[in-house]
């Protein structure tokens, strides 16, 4: 499924009953990453849950994941 061609209804039902990851450093300052159906995936904030998360399909969240792994998002 295509990111772009998301019916705003479904997605916000799925975000409703999603289930929430977060990193087990046990810090205060987390991203959360839910897995949705139809390959999507939700990530926010965990200190502003009221934003609207960011949304990738698997192909992105995978990209991103390894970008963050190589060190590439860090701030120089």
């Amino acid at each position: 499924m295509n990111k772009n061609d998301l019916d705003p209804a479904w997605l916000e039902e799925q975000l409703a009953r999603a289930e929430w990851q977060t990193a087990s450093s046990g810090g205060t300052n987390c991203v959360e990453v839910a897995f949705l159906e139809n390959a999507i995936v939700a990530i926010r904030d965990s200190k502003n849950k009221q934003k609207p998360p960011h949304i990738f399909d698997d192909a992105e969240y995978d990209v991103f994941v390894a970008g963050i792994l190589r060190g590439e998002l860090r701030r120089v």
